[in-house]
């Protein structure tokens, strides 16, 4: 089955930034996380199996996280990707 992937970006509440990210940063489905600056705290690059993977990592995962206030989820495209 070929993986797809996802962009999340994560609001923390102020002061819980490294947290949240310490949380993250070792899960299997996340393949990159970046603290950054702007109107979200931390981006996201997740790779899963599939829509139900994905919603699964949001429930069970996101969804535990005390510290995130929002998410918003960017689903990857295929335009422009060479088979």
């Amino acid at each position: 089955m070929k993986k797809m992937e996802a962009i999340i970006l994560v609001v923390a509440r102020p002061g819980t930034e490294e947290r949240v990210h310490e949380k993250l940063k070792d899960h299997p489905s996340v393949k990159e996380v970046y603290r950054v600056y702007g109107e979200y705290d931390l981006i996201l690059r997740v790779e899963v199996d599939g829509i139900e993977e994905l919603d699964k990592f949001h429930d069970e995962v996101l969804r535990k996280i005390r510290e995130i206030e929002l998410t918003e989820t960017l689903i990857a495209s295929t335009y422009g990707i060479r088979a």
